[in-house]
């Protein structure tokens, strides 16, 4: 050692850094070469047709459930969507305040935020230079990206990125030359994934306005991949009947693999929003001939009303027993929901809405050092299932099988008011959990998109075949909320189970009748 720091002094130390400078600048030459030749290893194995998840769609899948959070200009006007033309100067938060949305997102357990970055009107939340529509141009000028970013890195979750393909305000998206806005969004893109850290998501929207090959969304695939190879990129609406048409398919539907197309290629991942798989969804998809593994990310509301933007009216938020029962549905079969929870014209989140989300995680038992939890075991999937009686439709089924089939779209509708129906069970299986899901009339708010939902049942049991005779176990006597959850405080096992209703404004439907054998610990 004395040997060596006498090199380091006087003129020998000079003579002695020359080699270790050429050392150090090979090794970073040798490390940088790696880091292309990993890139390149990467990019490929994130373009190849696989039956198994790439390293985005991996992250992905291990992050599962995440806030959305819509707030912008919109917010300001009560409206879901606008045309671009709302003054900038409507934008004007009172007491923004991202670190509380972020802590909330902590304190619920999300595993990510996905930022509202630029939705369709085309006013962005930060200080872009390629147009004058943004936060800086408002009275309150905080690039809320950074401080979303920055909230995230303080809290440990993970950073994502909606942005609109449709721009109402842009000049350029108007011009005949569909690729001068292709690189407006390119140029907005690389401000983000170069401003603001890590962006582990980018969720892409409003792709009907234009034929999807004029998006350029191979350009802007190519583009996040040299940031990020591990961050995940899809459109809404990703997936259709026919290759090369818009023919959509809901997603509840995508029940047999290499069966449905890519509509925007390349994409990591599928979306429909605010659609929900069926819990036999299947994960590969076709793209000129070739197949592809692609995971789910469910979209929901917490609102009761499903609105994406807060109004200034106070609006319910969703009962918890449906909020679990739709995590647990979103999250199985390794997809991913974000569910948005959306600040008010304040800038901060209204505190009842905030701890339904937290109240939401604290049942669940969510942590970052835990894998997601599960509802438990299906007993009554795809069990014969009798019904008193079935509403005549020739548009559309309505058997009572559609109680049992994993599906959130189907539905079985009575063609009387006081029905019943029978589902055949296992008398082995043992169950402690029912879970249901009512068909509600829906009344369209004002805005376009927000609803109310209005029950049909109004009273109504729950019985069980055991040693040859029914036995009610449950006794309803209140409208039983867009999701009825019953958990027994003891197992049973029976050869049927029978819901029956018993007072009713209208013909009862059920989307889904569940019955689970949920384990302590699940």
């Amino acid at each position: 050692m004395l040997k060596y720091n006498s090199l380091l002094a006087g003129k020998d130390q000079q003579d002695c850094l020359y080699p270790l400078i050429f050392i150090a600048v090979m090794k970073k030459v040798y490390l940088s070469v790696l880091l292309v030749l990993a890139y390149h290893c990467g990019m490929a194995q994130l373009q190849q047709p696989s039956t198994k998840p790439n390293l985005a769609q991996q992250a992905m899948i291990k992050r599962g459930y995440g806030m959305f959070i819509h707030f912008g200009i919109n917010t300001f006007a009560d409206v879901e969507w606008s045309d671009g033309t709302i003054p900038v100067e409507k934008y004007n938060p009172t007491h923004l305040d991202p670190d509380q949305w972020v802590k909330t997102a902590r304190d619920a357990g999300f595993r990510y935020v996905l930022l509202i970055t630029k939705h369709h009107d085309g006013f962005c939340l930060w200080d872009s230079k390629y147009t004058t529509y943004d936060v800086a141009a408002s009275p309150v000028k905080t690039d809320v990206v950074k401080a979303v970013s920055d909230a995230c890195k303080k809290y440990g979750i993970q950073f994502a990125v909606y942005y609109s393909l449709w721009d109402r305000h842009e000049p350029s998206y108007k011009n005949q030359d569909k690729q001068l806005y292709v690189k407006y969004m390119l140029n907005q893109l690389t401000e983000l994934f170069t401003n603001y850290g890590n962006i582990c998501e980018l969720w892409l929207d409003g792709g009907w306005d234009r034929k999807p090959e004029e998006w350029g969304i191979d350009q802007v695939y190519k583009l996040v991949k040299q940031f990020n190879p591990a961050c995940a990129v899809s459109v809404n609406h990703t997936i259709v009947n026919e290759e090369g048409k818009r023919n959509f398919t809901v997603p509840a539907d995508m029940t047999a693999d290499n069966k449905y197309f890519f509509q925007y290629f390349p994409s990591d991942f599928r979306l429909w929003d605010p659609k929900i798989i069926t819990r036999y969804d299947k994960k590969q998809y076709l793209h000129a001939g070739k197949s592809y593994y692609l995971p789910f990310e469910h979209t929901l509301c917490i609102s009761d009303r499903w609105n994406w933007f807060e109004k200034s009216a106070q609006l319910p938020v969703r009962d918890l027993d449906e909020l679990e029962e739709l995590f647990y549905w979103c999250t199985d079969n390794d997809n991913c929901l974000v569910m948005n929870v959306p600040p008010d014209q304040t800038g901060r989140i209204r505190e009842y809405t905030a701890l339904a989300a937290i109240g939401l995680g604290k049942r669940l038992g969510l942590s970052l050092t835990k894998p997601l939890p599960k509802n438990g075991t299906f007993i009554s999937a795809l069990k014969p299932v009798k019904a008193s009686s079935v509403y005549e439709d020739t548009a559309h089924r309505y058997e009572g099988t559609s109680v049992n089939d994993g599906s959130l779209e189907s539905r079985w509708a009575a063609a009387d008011t006081l029905a019943s129906l029978e589902i055949t069970l296992n008398p082995s299986d043992a169950f402690n959990k029912i879970s249901i899901f009512e068909y509600k009339d829906i009344k369209q708010l004002p805005d376009g998109f927000s609803q109310v939902r209005l029950p049909r049942i109004q009273e109504y049991a729950v019985d069980i075949m055991t040693n040859g005779e029914w036995q009610t176990i449950y006794l309803g006597s209140a409208p039983m909320g867009d999701c009825k959850v019953i958990r027994l405080p003891r197992s049973y096992r029976a050869s049927a189970l029978r819901f029956r209703v018993t007072k009713a404004s209208a013909p009862p439907s059920l989307y889904e009748l569940c019955v689970i054998n949920k384990v302590i610990g699940d």
